[in-house]
């Protein structure tokens, strides 16, 4: 008699001894206990450990990233044009609507009302936003000039000038 290869749980026809019996053919389930079920799941858990790529996030964490402090002078990025229009915008819009508070459904009108503006209509608000980008680049280059020097002053590359010590040529 020929061995078959079934998985668990499967539904098998029995072999037949003869191939020409009139004999109706019956199904049987093979089934599997409770215990060789738990022990399965256990073992397949396990492997699933050993290949299963670690998380990336995990990795991150452990590297120790260097946390900059914050440096209160530091200066402010400038908002962009959509938020010098939301400003406008919300005034208007609470003038029209008092009962209106949520400044959900005040963010989601302002933003139906931006994306249907043309172009020239948002000019004025790009106009103001490059303006203030412009400031905020000046004072950025200051702010990166002040903390080379004090940065150089500290490591006592360059020494600071004391204004009361004379000097050799005078």
């Amino acid at each position: 008699m020929p061995k078959r290869n079934a998985k668990p749980g499967s539904v098998v026809p029995p072999a037949d001894d003869s191939p020409e019996s009139p004999s109706p053919r019956r199904m049987v389930l093979r089934m599997k206990s409770a215990d060789k079920m738990k022990r399965l799941s256990r073992l397949c858990k396990e492997s699933e450990d050993d290949w299963k790529p670690k998380s990336s996030k995990k990795a991150k964490v452990n590297q120790g990233k260097k946390v900059e402090e914050h440096d209160p002078k530091k200066p402010k990025k400038p908002p962009t044009a959509f938020f010098y229009f939301l400003e406008d915008f919300r005034k208007e819009y609470q003038e029209q609507n008092p009962g209106v508070r949520s400044m959900r459904d005040i963010g989601k009108a302002c933003g139906e009302k931006w994306k249907t503006m043309t172009y020239e209509e948002k000019v004025q608000y790009y106009d103001i936003a490059t303006e203030k980008r412009r400031e905020f680049d000046k004072a950025m280059a200051e702010y990166v000039k002040r903390k080379e020097c004090v940065d150089l002053q500290e490591s006592g590359e360059i020494e600071e000038s004391d204004p009361s010590s004379e000097s050799e040529f005078e």
